[in-house]
């Protein structure tokens, strides 16, 4: 499958900046032939601006302007954005099917840092898709660096974990260490989409990455700008980790 990571700086609040980048960077990851793109984590409205409840919206408003995009470029797209449910507000990602079908939501349930806990209520549960042949899961930039969430994950079949991210510096490590260590361990294949650049205090990693189920990276973004698009060839079985099947319990 060929998939598309952007990597970006945030809109900074400018949500309608926002989605004039995600329609444009949706064509062109559609016209290379990319069947799913990701982008960042709250990319709508942006991850840091100072209160992101205003700018939220419910799943179901953000489809309204979201599907269309994905419609006409004929792309998927997977996104991170302040989501809206009553009165609490969630770090969410949403993804779109190139036809503008809502295909999964997911509401980020390991939430990092006293700002998140403080303006964001946590997910509770896991989000697992079928998309063209593959069994796909979403999660959230902090999520992906808890093993048991990987485990569980490909103990559910899931084949490709697509992951918006808000990775900032000093923690570079994470895209070009822990992200493919998890691929590996745990045979699935991540896309891992970050920012770049500056928004407030935070000065974002990029280091953006597509990394194939045997750790295999395809794609990787350095510091600037980037659309990765890469295909994800299926990986020679002998390299694919067995340690859900071999892991024998010491006491």
């Amino acid at each position: 499958m060929k998939l598309a990571v952007y990597q970006g700086p945030s809109p900074a609040g400018a949500t309608q900046d926002g989605l004039a980048t995600l329609g444009r960077m949706l064509r062109a990851a559609g016209a290379a032939g990319a069947r799913m793109a990701v982008f960042p984590e709250v990319f709508l409205p942006g991850y840091n601006v100072a209160d992101p409840r205003p700018a939220a919206r419910t799943t179901g408003a953000w489809g309204e302007v979201i599907a269309p995009l994905a419609r006409a470029a004929g792309c998927g797209v997977t996104l991170g954005l302040a989501e809206r449910d009553g009165d609490r507000i969630y770090n969410a990602a949403l993804a779109f099917g190139p036809d503008g079908t809502l295909l999964s939501r997911y509401r980020k349930t390991q939430l990092y840092g006293p700002r998140e806990k403080r303006v964001f209520s946590p997910g509770t549960s896991h989000a697992l898709f079928d998309f063209e042949g593959h069994r796909f899961a979403l999660l959230i930039c902090y999520d992906i660096e808890f093993a048991p969430l990987i485990r569980d994950l490909a103990g559910r079949g899931v084949q490709i974990i697509l992951c918006p991210t808000a990775n900032m510096q000093p923690f570079a490590h994470v895209a070009r260490l822990t992200v493919p260590a998890q691929a590996v361990n745990h045979a699935v294949a991540i896309a891992y989409a970050n920012y770049c650049g500056s928004e407030g205090d935070l000065t974002y990693c990029g280091g953006s990455v597509l990394v194939g189920a045997d750790g295999a990276v395809h794609a990787r973004a350095g510091l600037a700008g980037a659309l990765l698009i890469a295909d994800l060839p299926n990986p020679d079985p002998a390299l694919l980790s067995t340690q859900l099947s071999d892991f024998r319990p010491v006491e």
